[in-house]
C-alpha cells in the first residue's frame, strides 16, 4: 500500500465528509426537528451548484457569486416551505416520501428547461486554483483543500448556533416538545420555516463548493442524498454531532474502500477473484458498516437528547 496514495485518499475522503455532512446537517434537523422525510433535499443541492455556477458566470467574480447563490438557495428555500413542505408537516410519512418525489421530478425537469440537460462547468476562483506541496513529490489540489477548511469551518459555526444561541435553544426544544414551545407564545410554523430553508441553503452551499470539481447537471444530487441518508441514520437522528462524525466516517470508509479494497483482498484470494470482488464490495462497504452499528446501537451513534 502506496503511503502517498494513502494519505491523498484519506483527504479525499474528508472532502467527501464535509461536503456529506453539509447536505446531511440540514437533512437531520428538518428531520429531527420538524418530523419530515425530505427525499427532495438532494435538489437543493443540485439547485444551489446551479445558482452559483449562473452568479458566478453573471458576475464574473467567485465570492460574490458564491454569495448570490447561497441568497438564492436561502430564498428557494423559504418560497418551497410556504408553497409545498409546510403543507406536508405533520402528514403521513408516506406522503411526505410521495410528494416529496414528485417535487424530484418536477423541479428536475424544471432545471433542464431553464439550463438544459447538457453539464456545465464553473472555473474554480483564480486564488483558489492550482495545488500545494504537503509533502516531497505530493501535490494536493487548493480547491480540495478549501472544501475541507470551508466545512470545518461550517460545522463549528453551526454547532455554535444550535448549542450556544436563543434561536438554537428553540429548535433543540421544539424538536422534542413542540406544542410546549408553541403554548409559550413561539410561532412554531416560523421556526420550522427558518429550519427548512437554512437546510436548504447548506445543501446550497455543499453543491456550489463541490460544482468546481463535479459536472453541474440535474441528477447530481440523487447519490449525495442516498449517502446523506446513510449519514444520519448512523449518526443519530436530529443529531448535529452525530452527522458530523457520521459524514466524516462514511467519506472515509467510502473512499479509502474504494482506493483499497481490491489490494486488501488480493492478501487473501487470488489476483483475479479480488479483481472481480474489490469493486463490487468496496461500492456496498458504507452500507455493511451502516448494518453493523445500528445492529449494535439501533439509535445511531450519537442519538439526539430527549428529554
Amino acid at each position: 500500500m502506496n503511503t502517498t496514495l494513502l494519505l491523498v485518499q484519506t483527504l479525499n475522503g474528508l472532502q467527501l465528509g464535509v461536503i456529506l455532512f453539509l447536505v446531511a446537517a440540514g437533512l437531520t434537523l428538518v428531520f429531527g426537528v420538524m418530523d419530515f422525510i425530505n427525499l427532495a433535499h438532494g435538489v437543493q443541492y443540485m439547485l444551489g451548484a446551479y445558482l452559483t455556477a449562473t452568479a458566478v458566470a453573471w458576475t464574473d467574480h467567485f465570492g460574490l457569486g458564491l454569495a448570490l447563490g447561497m441568497l438564492a438557495t436561502l430564498a428557494a428555500g423559504f418560497v418551497l416551505e410556504i408553497l409545498v413542505y409546510r403543507h406536508l408537516t405533520g402528514r403521513d410519512h408516506l406522503e411526505q416520501v410521495l410528494a416529496t418525489f414528485g417535487l424530484i421530478l418536477f423541479m428536475t425537469e424544471g432545471v433542464k428547461m431553464v439550463f438544459g440537460a447538457s453539464p456545465i462547468a464553473m472555473r474554480t476562483p483564480e486564488i483558489l486554483s492550482g495545488s500545494v506541496v504537503l509533502m516531497p513529490g505530493l501535490l494536493y489540489p487548493v480547491w480540495r483543500i478549501a472544501i475541507i477548511a470551508s466545512g470545518l469551518g461550517v460545522a463549528l459555526l453551526l454547532w455554535l448556533l444550535v448549542a450556544r444561541t436563543r434561536i438554537g435553544m428553540l429548535v433543540r426544544a421544539g424538536s422534542t416538545h413542540a406544542p410546549i414551545v408553541s403554548a409559550l407564545g413561539v410561532d412554531i410554523d416560523r421556526l420550522f420555516m427558518i429550519v427548512f430553508a437554512f437546510g436548504a441553503m447548506l445543501a446550497g452551499f455543499a453543491g456550489s463548493m463541490a460544482a468546481p470539481i463535479l459536472s453541474v447537471e440535474p441528477n447530481m444530487g440523487d447519490g449525495v442524498l442516498i449517502l446523506a441518508f446513510v449519514v444520519i441514520v448512523i449518526g443519530g437522528i436530529g443529531s448535529i454531532r452525530g452527522a458530523f462524525l457520521a459524514a466524516l466516517l462514511v467519506g472515509l470508509v467510502d473512499t479509502l474502500g474504494r482506493a483499497f479494497m481490491t489490494d486488501i483482498l488480493k492478501l487473501f484470494f487470488a489476483n483475479s477473484s479480488a479483481a472481480k470482488a474489490g469493486p463490487a464490495l468496496a461500492s456496498m462497504l458504507i452500507y455493511v458498516v451502516m448494518a453493523l452499528i445500528l445492529f449494535f446501537r439501533p439509535q445511531g451513534l450519537f442519538p439526539a437528547e430527549r428529554r
